[in-house]
């Protein structure tokens, strides 16, 4: 396959490789890529793969394994670290290609969902076309074909009578292909439904998540992995609860070819969540989402002590309260939490913000799943109106954590508006 894909490459390759790896070169050297060490890494593996023909290795697992010495038998399901840094590549390269001084060198892209780099040379230049262009053989025109014998002999109302009789043949036939094409094409799902609204404005999407800042970080020795050191130095990283939701969500605006900002709940600004459509993970942990949900039927709610977490129904009577106890939650690790999944329009940024919170970090990882796995935001159907796709809507999700994983989702309230 290798060969087959290198004789195919040959032709438009020729000449071309040393202008892809000198503009690599150029763009590692730029700040957006050159403070990191896996982005080099990275795309230096994908593009020599790609110029040599070997683009059956780029694969998830391979990645792993090639780039960031991971085990051959890792489980990518839950060390999502070759999708989490292509999506940052991704996001990189835009920005690159965004500032100016850029916009007539060759361009280098990794399309969402690929790890396969495409090159395309800047329309203004003579050499126009991809670099993955194939070269086709030219096919010859068939020679006219000789006019058959006249058929004017036959009478017209025959002709006549023939031509209505093929006429009625492909009505007939364009009714029942427009009918089966009516019957079998797909409806559209509860969850492309509940997304069209954000993926339709065409506008960046930023993806707001909680930061946790530490002192302190463990790094292993080399000679002797098992020995670590730890060094006194100011931190910033993601938990994996919330990189969890936060993959699914990233992948799911992917899908769609949406452009989007991923910002830390500390660096994000209000300028940020102006400029399109925002998604926010994570509750207690991220400032903004409680900001944004304070004014929500359902909102997050505390104990001065901390001690214990709840979401209220703002416009109950009685005050309706889904609540944890954080002494139970630390002690067990098994326990109800409790979520809020929203998509309405925010007033102070005039965009639509979608909200992805639990009140542990279980709860975050049940409204992840809720948003993106195809059936579950089907459960709201029957307590939405017929045009709900169109209205704000707020829900309240319940999971059961059992040893501290969360179970499928349950719709516990609903509210439109």
């Amino acid at each position: 396959m290798a060969d087959a894909l290198a004789g195919r490459l040959a032709v438009p390759i020729t000449g071309r490789a040393g202008a892809v790896e000198a503009q690599l070169e150029r763009m590692l050297e730029n700040p957006h890529f050159s403070h990191s060490r896996r982005f080099p890494s990275f795309l230096r593996f994908v593009v020599s793969q790609t110029l040599s023909g070997q683009t059956e290795l780029l694969k998830e697992r391979t990645i792993g394994i090639e780039v960031f010495g991971k085990d051959p038998h890792y489980d990518t399901a839950s060390d999502p670290i070759v999708r989490v840094t292509a999506a940052e590549i991704r996001k990189r390269i835009a920005q690159y290609y965004q500032e100016s001084g850029h916009e007539q060198e060759l361009q280098i892209s990794l399309p969402p969902g690929s790890y396969v780099p495409q090159f395309h040379w800047p329309q203004s230049s003579s050499e126009a076309l991809p670099l993955t262009e194939t070269v086709r053989p030219s096919v010859p025109t068939p020679e006219p074909q000789a006019a058959p014998e006249s058929i004017s002999a036959q009478p017209d109302r025959v002709l006549s009578r023939k031509w209505w009789l093929l006429a009625a043949v492909v009505a007939a036939f364009g009714v029942l292909a427009a009918a089966g094409w009516l019957f079998a094409r797909p409806r559209q799902s509860a969850l492309d439904r509940f997304w069209a609204p954000v993926f339709r404005s065409g506008e960046p999407v930023a993806l707001c998540f909680p930061e946790t800042h530490s002192r302190g970080i463990l790094l292993r020795d080399a000679v002797n992995p098992e020995q670590q050191i730890q060094f006194n130095e100011d931190t910033t990283t993601v938990v994996t609860d919330d990189l969890q939701p936060l993959v699914s969500l990233t992948g799911l605006v992917e899908l769609h070819h949406q452009r989007y900002l991923l910002v830390g709940d500390d660096t994000a600004s209000l300028t940020d969540l102006r400029r399109g459509p925002a998604i926010f993970v994570g509750a207690f942990d991220n400032s903004w989402t409680l900001r944004v949900t304070h004014d929500l039927r359902y909102r997050f709610g505390n104990d001065a002590g901390m001690r214990h977490f709840w979401i209220e129904d703002t416009q109950s009577s009685t005050r309706t309260r889904w609540e944890i106890d954080r002494e139970l939650q630390l002690k067990t690790n098994t326990f109800r939490d409790y979520a809020i999944v929203a998509r309405y329009t925010d007033a102070n940024t005039g965009k639509l913000v979608v909200i992805s919170a639990g009140i542990a970090r279980g709860g975050t990882v049940a409204a992840g799943e809720f948003l993106t796995a195809p059936n579950s935001i089907e459960l709201i159907k029957s307590r939405a109106p017929a045009n709900w796709d169109s209205q704000n809507m707020e829900f309240v999700l319940s999971t059961e954590i059992i040893d501290g994983r969360s179970s499928p989702p349950r719709v516990e309230a609903a509210y439109f508006w």
